[in-house]
């Protein structure tokens, strides 16, 4: 029996509400574990100090397209093979494989567990730092309070199109098998992607591949987080000017989209010189210093998560009804 697109909604839609209800168990294995295993499998085998720069490039490449085809696959045969016993157990699959890509809940957890110890008392600056250093890759002993809190907000802006619209938008154009393959380039970018010695050539396809599937989502989550702005009772008209402004202001031509606007909405200055394995990297800032950042801010970048990733599976459903 075989998939129709109506099924691929269905499927869509029952994964965000699993994912928005469930997120991912800590219990569960994840398949973006399995996911990275087999990128540190395979880097281990391929990546040799010695090679010359177009060597390490080529292996890498070598590495992206064998993480691609065995993700694909493996998520294609697993659909197909549902689908094939019962359109019913097939569409639970897709649903179940739909909520594993997207990471709202999960985001929003984190986000959370920064800010809990800040919010009780007495705050616990300490714990709330430990929280941070889970979900970013810079230095974070040395972050104060403000830090912290930044460092969270920048997070969940930027993690808003890598973690949620992203795998949403190839949910919608090709179900889980698009939206795995999705993950596993964004999961490669985040583990060998760095412009440092070790990966500055080994990762070169990698970070391509993220730049370009990234790409249109980006500028989708950030023209729909302008209206959730509005929506939330956040300054749109900032949001939209600070997006003009600073969205390009990022090594990668994707992240400062969702960034630029919650710094706009919410009045705030965020990015600037951040230390990284010891090694402070001069940033440019993002958006202008209107009001001194607060723990309320998480809160109300989670907000715009929750109400960007909303509208977006609102408008899926009313173009297919349409189209209908």
């Amino acid at each position: 029996m075989g998939i129709i697109y109506r099924d691929v909604l269905v499927s869509f839609l029952i994964g965000i509400c699993i994912d928005y209800i469930l997120g991912d168990p800590k219990w569960l294995y994840h398949p973006v574990q399995a996911i990275g295993a087999l990128i540190v499998f395979l880097e281990r085998r391929l990546l040799k100090p010695g090679d010359s720069d177009r060597i390490k490039r080529a292996k890498g490449a070598i590495l992206a397209l064998t993480v691609i085809l065995i993700t694909g696959i493996i998520t294609f045969v697993i659909n197909w093979t549902a689908f094939y016993i019962d359109r019913l157990i097939g569409i639970t699959v897709m649903s179940i494989l739909s909520a594993f890509t997207i990471a709202g809940k999960s985001l929003k957890d984190a986000a959370m567990d920064v800010y809990v110890p800040l919010a009780d008392e007495p705050k616990d600056v300490e714990m709330a730092r430990k929280a941070v250093s889970m979900i970013v890759g810079r230095d974070t002993k040395s972050l104060d309070e403000e830090g912290i809190i930044r460092a969270t907000v920048e997070t969940v802006a930027e993690n808003t199109n890598d973690g949620v619209i992203c795998p949403m938008f190839y949910l919608i154009l090709g179900g889980p098998t698009l939206a795995f393959i999705y993950k596993a380039v964004s999961t490669m970018d985040s583990m060998i992607g760095y412009k440092n010695d070790k990966y500055s050539y080994f990762g070169t396809a990698a970070a391509k591949m993220d730049d370009v599937l990234a790409f249109i989502p980006a500028r989708i989550s950030a023209v729909l987080m302008i209206f959730s702005s509005l929506l939330m009772g956040y300054d749109p008209f900032g949001a939209f000017r600070i997006w003009k402004r600073d969205r390009y202001k990022h090594e990668s031509p994707n992240s400062a989209h969702c960034e630029s606007v919650v710094a706009g909405a919410l009045g705030l200055r965020l990015a600037g010189p951040t230390s990284y394995f010891g090694k402070v990297k001069d940033k440019p800032y993002i958006g202008d210093d209107i009001k001194k950042i607060d723990i309320e801010d998480i809160l109300r970048s989670i907000k715009l998560m929750q109400c960007t990733a909303f509208i977006f599976a609102l408008i899926c459903l009313f173009v297919y009804l349409g189209s209908r």
